[in-house]
């Protein structure tokens, strides 16, 4: 037996509720690859699985949220891996249509996994996470677009949150002038502390304008937010510049023209965590290992147990999570 933290719905009120419980292999889904999990972290889409009715992700109760984890290999039936093995999960609707990390062990798909890279252990590649891993590829996307240090700053929104507090830090390190869009005027040092030059208070872009173009500001941009934010930022990005788009914590819609588009060249580049590519997935993992400063990851960290992640998960509903929640599901 191991514990799990398992989230299950009352039939008379019909809402979810999660708490630790012991369970066995035998409970857990069937898979290539069972993993002895260390450490998991809280994501947005944790939270919703965790709520009262599932966020509209959870399918079937009960269920076990965590839509990232690392561990160890127990055991596997597919040859790409053998018990002993540190390996990484994120994406691949783990933790929502699929039982996740909140648990002990683990049963996955040897799809799902990619091998732990060199100069990461367990620990920080979950202070990586979803988050960091998808602030990752918005990096290599804008770079694979002609982003290059020194030609401007580079604007990150959300830069107190999951993503882009990895942004701030990766791109720092790279030799990027970063100015960070936070809504908290309490998160500045900390902010300061990851690299970026500059803070930008939410207001001065929150709010859309009628004109299309502005002055040309920003060399690439890595957007957590969408919405009037992520218009008003199109109208101010530099010739052929582009714009990561990872999130829509300001709401889906996108009240913009098509004139940046035309008449300064700027991209607007959609990334996806969830279902990428395994060749992409070594590279930016691998990237991870290389170009996101350990010191400045060590900062971002708060750690957790399993007991936590109720509360954790309606924190992270409400913007109240800074940095990276790293649960240590053994304690």
């Amino acid at each position: 037996m191991f514990n799990s933290l398992v989230v299950e719905k009352d039939e008379e009120s019909g809402l979810a509720s999660a708490s630790v419980k012991q369970i066995s292999l035998d409970d857990l889904p069937d898979g290539e690859v069972t993993v002895a999990v260390e450490y998991s972290t809280v994501n947005y889409k944790d939270g919703l699985c965790m709520s009262p009715k599932g966020g509209g992700l959870v399918r079937s109760y009960p269920h076990i949220p965590g839509i990232d984890y690392a561990g160890t290999v127990e055991q596997s039936s597919d040859d790409r891996y053998k018990p002993g093995d540190k390996v990484v999960l994120t994406g691949w609707r783990v933790g929502e249509a699929h039982w996740g990390g909140y648990s002990q062990k683990a049963n996955a798909r040897a799809d799902w996994l990619v091998p732990l890279p060199q100069g990461l252990d367990t620990r920080q590649a979950m202070a990586v996470g979803t988050a960091g891993f998808t602030a990752m590829l918005a990096v290599m996307a804008l770079e694979d677009h002609g982003m290059q240090p020194g030609h401007g700053p580079v604007l990150v929104t959300g830069a107190a949150g999951g993503v882009g507090s990895v942004a701030t830090a990766i791109l720092a390190h790279l030799g990027y002038e970063v100015a960070a869009v936070t809504g908290r005027p309490d998160t500045a040092d900390y902010l300061k502390s990851l690299g970026a030059t500059t803070i930008v208070p939410r207001d001065e872009l929150n709010e859309t304008t009628k004109r299309p173009l502005e002055s040309e500001t920003w060399s690439g941009c890595v957007d957590a937010v969408g919405g009037a934010m992520l218009a008003r930022v199109l109208g101010q990005m530099k010739y052929g510049a582009s714009v990561a788009a990872v999130g829509l914590a300001g709401g889906a819609g996108l009240p913009a023209t098509v004139i940046p588009f035309l008449l300064r060249g700027v991209n607007l580049l959609g990334i996806d965590s969830v279902m990428q590519p395994y060749d992409n997935r070594v590279r930016a993992w691998q990237r991870i290992a290389t170009d996101l400063p350990m010191e400045k990851l060590e900062a971002m960290i708060n750690p957790a147990t399993l007991s936590d992640l109720p509360q954790l998960g309606a924190d992270i509903l409400q913007g109240q999570v800074k940095g990276r929640v790293v649960v240590d599901v053994n304690t």
